[in-house]
């Protein structure tokens, strides 16, 4: 395998950005959720207008990681009010890693989330948090591994459908 690089992105990569979070979000909740729900949530949480918003916050930061020049998963951290459910100023939060399919259990996942840790600590956050759906098992048991903790829950609406996210911390 090339090397594995992880590369903070722009506004001029919206298009490719949109490619790669509307396929891994598909791969892996499309086995799980209505096809309705899922093109619902694809169509307005993963629009052009709505990752542009995203990408010029100065709040929020994605990465690429990427095989030579193939993006094969991303990350979304947010800082302040970008965040989605704290909104704690001494917060980090990692809300989005995705890796495509193909590319599970060859560390991916694992570089996102020491650069996105890497990145809290450069902060003056005491912690850092995110949410994973309760039955994605294979996730919870990545980020126990990674030292978090499950601290509390919340909903996260996919459509129609109420689904409980764990939400855990790991204190920086």
């Amino acid at each position: 395998m090339e090397q594995l690089n992880i590369k903070a992105i722009g506004i001029d990569d919206v298009v490719e950005l949109q490619m790669i979070a509307r396929e891994t979000f598909s791969e892996m909740f499309a086995d799980y959720n209505s096809l309705e729900n899922l093109k619902n949530y694809l169509d307005e949480k993963f629009t052009i207008v709505k990752l542009s918003e995203e990408l010029v916050n100065p709040h929020s930061t994605f990465y690429f990681a990427q095989i030579g020049n193939e993006v094969v998963g991303y990350l979304k951290t947010n800082t302040g009010e970008a965040q989605t459910e704290l909104k704690d100023l001494n917060a980090f939060e990692i809300e989005r890693i995705y890796v495509l399919q193909a590319y599970h259990g060859k560390k991916v996942g694992q570089l996102l989330i020491d650069k996105a840790l890497e990145e809290a600590k450069k902060t003056t956050c005491t912690y850092a948090w995110l949410g994973v759906w309760e039955e994605n098992h294979r996730a919870i048991r990545f980020y126990s591994k990674n030292g978090f903790i499950k601290f509390d829950t919340h909903i996260f609406k996919m459509g129609d459908d109420e689904q409980t996210d764990w939400m855990m911390k790991l204190e920086l």
